[in-house]
């Protein structure tokens, strides 16, 4: 009996396991962990850490990502805005874009460059390395905080921005305890 006992909360455990592993691998999936692990490899960019980002996720639930690359495992998980030209109206869809005054949010690699000191205090430059976020710089899209994106996992949406990816001051500290020890440049994925 106890050795039926042990089989069957050994089930139960392995089977939890596997449905958090599967639900992990569907809000930052092995593909594109597998992309960037692919892209940074003998480039001059940090081989160790990127950031995610994944769209297809509720703004209100974690869907950003400090990933170590190279023991495969989430570092950091954070609440992210999106932009407010990205919302569809009575539609969970959002849409994406590389234009200036869109307001939306773009997809795509990004190397998150130098920190200032700005209106929201201190934010990453944001440089787009594909076609679909290509005018990051002049659009201003960058890496900040704002008050009102709350720290944990909520059943309301994160606020929104004017194209940025925005996190509360919690997050954004301790993202940039990764990103200001980093000698290279980390990559940071938008995806949906």
């Amino acid at each position: 009996m106890k050795k039926f006992i042990f089989l069957f909360l050994f089930i139960i455990s392995c089977s939890k396991a596997e449905s958090q592993e599967n639900a992990a691998s569907e809000i930052l999936p092995a593909a594109k962990i597998l992309e960037i692990k692919n892209f940074v490899k003998g480039k001059n960019y940090n081989q160790d850490i990127a950031v995610f980002i994944n769209f297809k996720t509720y703004s209100g639930k974690y869907r950003y990502f400090v990933y170590d690359l190279k023991n495969n495992k989430i570092l950091q998980k954070a609440v992210v805005s999106h932009g407010s030209g990205s919302v569809i109206k009575n539609s969970d869809v959002l849409k994406f874009s590389n234009t200036e005054g869109s307001y939306q949010s773009s997809l795509g690699k990004y190397e998150i460059l130098n920190s200032y000191n700005g209106k929201f205090g201190k934010a990453y430059r944001l440089n787009g390395l594909d076609a679909g976020n290509s005018n990051a710089m002049q659009r201003a899209i960058v890496l900040h905080s704002l008050g009102c994106v709350q720290d944990d996992e909520s059943p309301n949406p994160a606020c929104l921005s004017l194209g940025c990816p925005m996190l509360s001051a919690n997050a954004l500290s301790e993202t940039a305890k990764y990103l200001d020890q980093s000698k290279k440049t980390v990559i940071l994925y938008a995806f949906y």
